[in-house]
């Protein structure tokens, strides 16, 4: 261990991604309710950002509003305050929209409290679709995220009718040298409470002081047909993971994590397709690694972003995570944030926001980015920032992959000898996880086995046991596979995970039926 971590001093990995400055962001708060513009001034307290910069609006206190609302609210008061406050400099497009040509804000940040969704209306006249013809689905589309909505907030003349394409998407490069004034980065901080508000801000820059560190949790859904690319982002993620240094529990069957599935230490989680939370967020106990970034692909995943019960995003954030994005209507999957865009772009030291509107290919739609805007959870993936012992293990094992991740057998050596030395349950499941991945199962299932004995919690010897059970579940062995769930339920019980067991025990040895019941003979004779 002391080799790997002396190695980490030297290790450096090239951040393309800048921070964007206090001074180009805005803040924008509802008026009519005293947490949004306390949330708004702490907000800019904390990223420093002046307090000319904050916007307060009359607006209704409700998630959802008419186009008409948000016209007259939020688009038409905005753009006033921008050009009065000499933000942008406006001109005269070719195609004769009127637009900023120049502009001093790149990035626009709601405050819980500032409505989230533009509810779909009878199309007018007037809105009909400038271009080739839509397809059908689109044909009636003017709903949209009011972030998204904002993103072009400057352009006017524009059709609200389905998505329009985003000049940013798949860049690798800070917004701010993209040349594209008529564009905001528009992000949020809202979530169930107010409280959980604050606390994702305090996550998110105590996160930047020493980097995330943990384990990332995939969960596939095996959809074929147009939908595989979902399962294609998350195979991407994986394997980016893998060259990273990254713990990656890789959940290949059709079904989510099941329930109360122990997913402890998860510092990023990507996952698909449920309507409402489930898996390990039913578990009262569970929480988020600390500045975590978790995302559930579903439809509407924020279409209740303030509900901790409901839907994705509330409760996600209300499990611990600083940040996540979701869709408050249906997006269609191509046009919802690619996942592995975004993940390799927060691993370059991009911004949240700045990762996730690369990550979008449309604009005036459906997504929405929750958490602050300007955080940086990768800025320490070189070894720097302050130290926190909960983090060693997995800094320990980020600098193994980057020192010699060309040679896999020396790092395993090296890894394995460090885990004999500490006795440490985290390096020998990387370990079984890594000769997973590598389809040296039988090498895996000894590892996870040796974890199983050495992880202190109850719930982390567990997932040793379900590894291995999904391992032979994975290569056919189905019989065995029941043996092992079996055995895990008579060594680990009473914890609120074991429910695992029994939903995983369940879904490969279903209980008999109970017998059929014998039918009352009739009272009545015949005549």
């Amino acid at each position: 261990m002391k080799i790997i971590l002396a190695v980490l001093l030297l290790s450096s990995v090239f951040l393309v991604g800048a921070p964007i400055p206090p001074e180009s962001v805005a803040v924008l708060y509802n008026s009519q309710v005293p947490e949004s513009k306390d949330l708004a001034e702490f907000y800019a307290q904390m990223r420093k950002i002046p307090v000319t910069n904050l916007v307060g609006l009359k607006l209704s206190d409700k998630g959802q509003i008419t186009r008409k609302t948000y016209n007259s609210t939020l688009r038409d008061p905005l753009r006033k305050i921008f050009v009065e406050r000499g933000w942008w400099t406006m001109g005269t497009n070719p195609q004769g929209n009127r637009l900023p040509t120049s502009s001093k804000i790149t990035t626009l940040v709601c405050m819980s409290g500032v409505p989230y969704k533009i509810q779909r209306e009878a199309v007018a006249p007037s809105d009909t679709h400038r271009g080739p013809k839509l397809p059908t689905h689109f044909a009636k589309a003017n709903e949209a995220s009011v972030d998204s909505e904002m993103s072009l907030l400057g352009v006017q003349g524009l059709a609200t009718l389905a998505p329009l394409n985003n000049p940013y998407f798949k860049k690798d490069g800070a917004f701010s040298d993209q040349r594209l004034p008529f564009m905001l980065l528009v992000g949020r901080i809202d979530a169930p409470s107010f409280t959980i508000c604050k606390r994702m801000i305090g996550d998110a820059i105590a996160t930047e002081s020493r980097g995330l560190w943990g384990m990332c949790y995939l969960d596939l859904a095996l959809k074929g047909g147009g939908f595989a690319i979902g399962d294609q982002w998350l195979e991407s993620i994986a394997k980016l993971n893998g060259t990273t240094g990254i713990p990656n529990v890789v959940d290949r069957n059709k079904q989510t994590f099941t329930t109360n599935y122990p997913m402890n230490d998860a510092a990023l989680y990507f996952g698909w397709y449920t309507t409402h939370k489930n898996g390990p967020l039913l578990n009262p106990k569970f929480r988020f690694r600390r500045g975590a970034v978790a995302i559930h692909l579903h439809s509407f995943s924020a279409g209740n972003l303030r509900d901790p019960n409901r839907n994705w995003t509330g409760p996600i954030l209300a499990k611990g995570a600083a940040a996540t994005v979701g869709n408050v209507y249906e997006p269609y999957l191509h046009l919802t944030h690619h996942f592995d865009i975004l993940h390799d772009r927060l691993l370059k030291g991009y911004s949240l926001v700045e990762a996730a509107y690369m990550a979008t290919p449309s604009l005036s739609w459906q997504n929405v980015v929750l958490g602050d805007p300007l955080y940086r959870p990768f800025l320490h993936l070189d070894g720097s920032g302050s130290k926190d012992h909960s983090d060693r293990d997995f800094r320990a094992i980020r600098i193994a992959n980057e020192r010699w991740g060309d040679e896999p057998e020396t790092m395993v050596k090296k890894l394995r000898t460090a885990a004999a030395a500490k006795s440490n349950g985290r390096l020998y499941e990387y370990l079984g996880l890594w000769h997973r991945d590598q389809k040296q199962n039988a090498v895996a299932m000894a590892f996870f086995e040796t974890a199983s004995k050495k992880h202190i919690k109850a719930s982390d010897r567990l997932r040793q046991y379900l590894s291995i059970a999904d391992t032979q579940r994975g290569t056919g062995n189905k019989a065995l596979a029941i043996e092992t769930l079996r055995e895990a339920k008579q060594s680990i019980k009473d914890i609120p995970e074991s429910k695992t067991t029994l939903a995983l025990l369940n879904i490969l040895d279903p209980p008999a039926p109970p017998p059929a019941k014998k039918p009352v003979p009739s009272q009545n004779k015949p005549k």
